[in-house]
């Protein structure tokens, strides 16, 4: 990995950090904050690839699991028994997925619907793990459909929002920075 690689990959594991900690409210009842962990996801996978992109999430998962309190409640690896792990584990190939599809993508649809797709495998793993923890752990008893409410579908607003600001962030990230991008 040369110094740059691990610059940026070291950048984006701190941004996804930082960004579950910056909450912005949507107003509308019962939509949750949004965090910016897949905004940096995102941005990670597009920007350095499919293999970078993933390996500065699996940095960050990896630091909050030896206890660096950077995840929402914490750190540790007593965090494996949250319900919300399963979407930190689903940020490594969320980003290898966006990095993948869109290495080439220069305008605003098929980089969008790159992201979309990565954003589908996070819901893909975080949701089932969810209701797992949830429900045999837990004991919550909870159904398919509010597991689907509670895991997708009230953040999916605030997730499309995302996807829409990252892509735009990154179509001018790319065009303004490309030597500084190339082969990140």
């Amino acid at each position: 990995m040369r110094t740059k690689q691990l610059v940026l990959t070291a950048l984006f594991a701190a941004l996804t950090a930082i960004g579950a900690f910056l909450k912005i409210q949507i107003p509308v009842e019962g939509i949750p904050a949004i965090t910016l962990q897949f905004f940096f996801t995102a941005m990670a996978g597009v920007l350095l690839g499919a293999k970078y992109g993933a390996i500065s999430q699996a940095v960050y998962v990896l630091l909050g699991l030896v206890g660096l309190p950077i995840f929402t409640m914490g750190g540790g690896f007593s965090y494996v028994l949250q319900p919300s792990f399963g979407f930190l584990v689903g940020l490594i190939p969320s980003a290898w997925v966006i990095g993948t599809l869109c290495k080439n993508a220069k305008s605003f649809w098929p980089m969008a619907l790159g992201i979309l797709a990565g954003l589908a495998v996070l819901y893909l793993i975080g949701t089932p793990y969810m209701g797992l923890i949830l429900n045999l752990y837990l004991g919550k008893g909870m159904s398919v459909w509010q597991i689907v409410r509670a895991g997708c579908l009230l953040y999916l607003p605030g997730d499309v929002l995302k996807i829409v600001v990252c892509t735009a962030l990154c179509l001018a990230l790319r065009s303004r920075l490309p030597k500084a991008l190339a082969a990140a």
